[in-house]
Formats: structure tokens, sequence, C-alpha cells
């Protein structure tokens, strides 16, 4: 079943997969019944998750009729026999002609919402119709309308809305760097757009956006003109992603755009140490996956070399217990990682504090069983030079262990 033909309504705002038990709650919008029960009752949330505003009702009513619709649908594309993917010349043409008037209506009618809807539809046939669109201009008509919409002080729902549904339709293009999507979207205007929308737009505009980022940020991209721009903003949002508990795809996404602007600019490392971003990787380290964990160590140690962010990490009173936890509990890649964000840590603020929590929480032991491991390594050799160099320090407690003698004479 090829779901990207599925109707927009028949997917949960939230997984964004078809709806099989659709319940309504009180601003109208429709959830998957499990997913919106995690919602209020595991993540305690009080808002609507697609269009954030503040709930004093989590009442759920069956959508029978959605349901209904789903169940026929599904059956009609049981019943439909197999075809060709590539349409027809008549066909296209049709479409592309569809398409193109269009394009008009996004500059003049206010109908702007429903003309996007029509034209994603369109573009999601096929790689011919998304070539088409390219080709005709719809990116610089789309680009266009984004930006006249979001650089409007007072921009009421229905223009907002408008830029959310561009953003669905352009997060479906590949952007690739030597291609005109992706020229038209990196310029500055376009990007603060995104960022705006990344800001203030529905769980699904959210994830549109970041998807759009993240396609950016692989092709390379400079970001200090967006970062000069919207600075703390940015990151801010970009964090709240991170912490998504519900889309692991835009917290997943989110962290790889995170990593993208910080390998880029020691600069852009301060301000998202000032956002907050060592403490939100300390907080959710603990219940991380392997995937994620890893992602998460990456922009720590990113950030941890910078003086501002190990002081950051030290403070915090889960800091170097996390990052500890962690070493030969996940993969050789996040064991690595560990080391290094400790080695930092551990050789520019060796306080009594800091050695002491390093032996409390672990670290230590796990430090020396990387040591009996064979060959040679990089890790091995910052462990080494660890034991070496707080050896004296950490082997007066009566857990340090004493056959170390030849490592650290």
């Amino acid at each position: 079943m090829d779901k990207t033909d599925c109707p927009p309504d028949f997917r949960c705002p939230i997984s964004r997969e078809i709806m099989k038990d659709p319940v309504t709650i009180v601003t109208g919008v429709s959830y998957e019944r499990n997913n919106i029960h995690k919602w209020f009752n595991v993540y305690n949330k009080r808002t609507c998750p697609a269009t954030m505003q503040p709930l004093h009702s989590f009442d759920m009513t069956p959508n029978h009729t959605l349901r209904r619709l789903i169940l026929a649908w599904r059956e009609t594309l049981v019943a439909a026999p197999s075809s060709s993917s590539s349409l027809s010349p008549a066909h296209s043409s049709i479409k592309h002609d569809e398409m193109v008037s269009l394009f008009s209506t996004l500059d003049s009618s206010p109908f702007k919402v429903s003309s996007l809807r029509k034209i994603r539809a369109i573009v999601e046939t096929s790689d011919d119709t998304r070539s088409d669109f390219i080709r005709s201009g719809g990116v610089e008509a789309v680009v266009r309308m984004l930006v006249s919409q979001t650089i409007v002080d007072n921009c009421d729902l229905v223009s907002f809305q408008a830029c959310e549904e561009a953003l669905g339709l352009l997060h479906v293009l590949p952007l690739l760097k030597e291609d005109k999507a992706f020229r038209l979207l990196s310029k500055p205007e376009p990007m603060k757009s995104i960022a705006i929308v990344l800001q203030r737009g529905s769980a699904d505009a959210r994830l549109h956006a970041i998807i759009i980022f993240r396609k950016i940020a692989k092709a390379g991209f400079d970001w200090n003109p967006l970062l000069e721009d919207q600075g703390m903003d940015l990151f801010k949002s970009l964090l709240e992603l991170v912490y998504d508990e519900i889309c692991s795809k835009a917290s997943s996404y989110a962290l790889e755009v995170l990593f993208e602007i910080l390998a880029s600019s020691k600069k852009s490392r301060l301000k998202a140490i000032e956002a907050g971003a060592v403490c939100v990787l300390i907080e959710l380290l603990p219940d991380s996956n392997r995937s994620k964990c890893e992602k998460m160590l990456v922009v720590m140690k990113l950030l941890c070399e910078c003086p501002e962010g190990r002081t950051v990490l030290v403070d915090h009173g889960l800091g170097i217990a996390v990052v500890s936890k962690k070493l030969l509990q996940v993969s050789v890649a996040a064991t690595k990682l560990g080391v290094k964000i400790l080695y930092l840590v551990s050789n520019f603020q060796p306080t009594e504090r800091v050695l002491e929590e390093l032996l409390v929480y672990g670290a230590v032991k796990k430090l020396v069983t990387l040591l009996h491991l064979e060959g040679q390594s990089s890790t091995k050799k910052k462990v080494l030079d660890m034991l070496k160099l707080h050896g004296n320090s950490w082997r007066r407690h009566q857990c340090f262990p004493c056959d170390l003698k030849d490592y650290l004479g």
C-alpha cells in the first residue's frame, strides 16, 4: 500500500501514520487514540499537538465518520488493479497545466492553503511531477509566497497556515547543492522564514522545517547569516525539537542540524550553551537509544571544547554521572566520545570535586577496563594520560585498582 497517496487528513498529526482508531479532541483535530492518550497521560501535555492551543478539557470523542472513510479508502486500494507509476503524456500535460495555473493563485488569491495542498498532491505523485514542479517555477512561486507571508509583522493565522503548508510541499523536494531548489531555499530570506515556522509552527510544520534544514545542512551551508539574524531563538527551537518525546524523527534530525551548525563555528557553540544545550543533553542522555545517544555525545563533545560548556557540565549535578554511565554500555563510538568528553573535563577543570565524581560514578573503573583492551588507539592514549595525570589523587581511595603500577610508573 502506497502511503504517499494517502489523504493528509487520514494521518495522525502526531505519528504521521494512517489512523486506525481516530478520536477528536475539543479543538476539532483528530488523532490516533493511543498517540493522543500518551500525549495527555504519559507526557502530561496540556495542549493540542497540532495547534498548540492550551486545553481545558481532555475528552476524546471517537470519529466514526473518519474511521469509515479510512476503511473505505483502504478497500479501494486493495480492489484497484496495479498500474504503472508513470503517467500518460495526456495525463502529465493536464497535471502540468493545473499546477502552473495554481502558481498564480499563490500571489493573488486569499485561498493559498487550498492551492498549496492541490499542488502538493500533484507533486507527490511521482519523481517526474516533482521535476516538472521545479522546472516550471514552482519553487520560486512557493518561496516568494513563504517569504512575503512571514515578513508581515501582524501575520494572521490563515497566513501562517499558508507558510506551514508551503513547508509541507517544499520538504518533499530533493535539495542537492547543485540544484535550483537548494539555491533558492538557502538564501537568507527563505531560511529566516523556515526558522520562524520552526519556532512557531504546528508539530507537522516543525517536522517539515527540520527536514528542510537537515537536507540543506547535509548539502553544505553557511549558517552564520541565519545565526546573526535568529541567534538564541534558533537554538531554543532546535532544542525544543531535541526534547520532542513524540516524534523521534524530528528529535534525531534536530540533533543532526545542531551538529552541523556547531561544527562550522565556535561562536555558535557559545550561543547554544547559553540557550541551555548542555543541560538538555544531560537530561535526555540516560533514556536515549544507541543512535540518539551517539548523536547527543557528538554534540556534547563539541560544546565541551569550550570552557563555558565544560563549566555547565561540571556544575550540573548529573553531568559527569550520565557521561560515565554511557562508557562501555552503548557502543564503541559512544565510548570513544564519552572518553573525549571526560578527557576535556579532567584536563582543563581537574577540581577535587570533578576527580571525586569520576571515581564515585564508575568512570575510573571503566577507564581501567579500557586499558586492558588489545591494540593501540587515540582513545586508549587519552585514558592512559588521564590515569597518569590524576592517578595519585585517585589511588588514595580504596576503590582504585592497585594493579596499575606498570601503567602509572
